[in-house]
């Protein structure tokens, strides 16, 4: 069998399942980075986050400098000393290499710290985000809700089936105008009128000359 028609069978009958799983199944997909975005005042974040790194880890920084280079000096001075203390001379030294392990590595620490802080700004926007999904997917009967960017770029879901849609809209967030017409004719929904022209004004009758 040539490779070419056998890769042919096989995308046939990828697409004969899924057809077969989509007919028996109510199935949406659903992105929350793009329902996050659409929060008021969701752009002060990054002020936050900004003042996080030059503020609060830039002070953590330099006291782990400072630290280090103090027990650093101290170690140097009393190695000898130490050197007849197992015990002591063990715990300074780990001591000593955990503040340098965490100095090598800041650029990653800092960035994990970062991301943790970020995800605990982002973690009340979320737990909103989760309810909505929840009663939405209840409303709307899903049996199964997929992650937008694990979609095949051959395909092309109906925007009808788009949860990140309908979870904005369950909490209320401004979605772009053409963004709501497309869902409202996908869903069934009339377009939106045009607005008419504004009339222009009678034309005053002359007042008749006494």
């Amino acid at each position: 069998m040539k490779k070419g028609f056998l890769f042919a069978a096989i995308l046939f009958v990828a697409a004969s399942f899924n057809n077969t799983i989509s007919a028996q199944s109510k199935i949406g997909y659903f992105e929350d980075q793009s329902v996050i975005a659409l929060f008021p005042g969701i752009q002060k974040l990054d002020t936050v986050l900004r003042s996080y790194q030059q503020d609060s880890l830039q002070d953590e920084y330099n006291y782990t400098l400072k630290d280090y280079q103090v027990k650093d000096s101290i170690y140097r001075k009393d190695s000898v000393d130490l050197s007849k203390r197992p015990k002591a001379l063990q715990m300074a030294t780990d001591d000593l290499n955990r503040l340098k392990y965490k100095l090598i590595n800041w650029q990653q620490y800092s960035q994990q710290a970062m991301e943790q802080k970020q995800e605990n700004l982002l973690m009340p926007y979320r737990q909103k985000i989760a309810a909505a999904l929840a009663e939405v997917v209840r409303e709307q009967k899903y049996d199964f809700v997929l992650k937008q960017e694990s979609l095949s770029p051959y395909t092309n879901p109906s925007i009808a089936d788009n949860i990140t849609i309908r979870v904005a809209m369950k909490l209320k967030l401004p979605l772009p105008k053409e963004v709501e017409e497309a869902f409202r004719v996908a869903t069934g929904g009339a377009p939106a009128a045009a607005k008419a022209p504004a009339a222009a004004p009678a034309a005053k009758a002359p007042a008749k000359k006494g």
